[in-house]
């Protein structure tokens, strides 16, 4: 994800992505924070036992997002300060890929806190593939030149999705059109409905 924004051109920062209310400029931005709370959760142990795991880590509901939340807001905000998308990018691969490498470091076992919640390092991280999976094809949204997800990380989020759904989506579908539909980023078209059978009804999956 790194790379694929790192590979956008200017201009595309001020196209709108696949978040409601967001241009390109704002979700990056939102990566940016994303990746600050992963390197402090990172190293916020606990000896606390789990309260959550990679799949109750996310509160569901049925309705997306209108993108005007007050949080989302001031990411909005937070964007248009940077001014130019090469401190965007600049800020996004520092913290980023400072991330990665704690990532890496740390023990699956060990308990972190945050929001409230005790998780393995482990189960965080798997949270945070569905997460910035779900948000690479934000980016990608409107800018069909663009690095796609790599398909492990496809899989993985789609696995995820179908475990918090208790249910498999078709399996002829690709896995972005099980992850776009099933979390509302876009409607099912009829046919597809059809295919959903029972699932239909229970989307779109809304991940906060």
């Amino acid at each position: 994800m790194r790379a694929a924004v790192a590979e956008l051109a200017d201009e595309d920062f001020a196209r709108p992505s696949g978040c409601t209310g967001w241009l390109v400029r704002d979700l990056v931005c939102h990566l940016v924070i994303d990746a600050q709370d992963v390197l402090i959760t990172l190293v916020t142990p606990t000896a606390a036992e789990p309260t959550h795991t990679a799949m109750s880590y996310w509160h569901v509901s049925a309705t997306p997002p209108a993108g005007d939340d007050p949080l989302d807001a001031l990411t909005v905000r937070l964007a248009a300060a940077y001014e130019e998308p090469a401190l965007l990018k600049f800020h996004l691969d520092d913290v980023g890929s400072a991330a990665g490498r704690a990532a890496e470091l740390a023990d699956p076992e060990q308990r972190v806190g945050t929001q409230d919640m005790v998780l393995t390092s482990g189960d965080y991280l798997r949270a945070y593939v569905l997460e910035w999976t779900l948000h690479h094809l934000d980016l990608v949204a409107h800018l069909p030149g663009a690095a796609q997800p790599p398909a492990e990380s496809l899989a993985g989020a789609r696995a995820a999705l179908e475990e918090i759904a208790g249910a498999s989506f078709p399996a002829s579908w690709s896995d972005q059109d099980a992850l776009r539909v099933g979390t509302g980023r876009r409607d099912p078209t009829a046919a597809e409905r059809a295919e959903l059978g029972g699932l239909a009804g229970r989307l779109p999956l809304v991940l906060g």
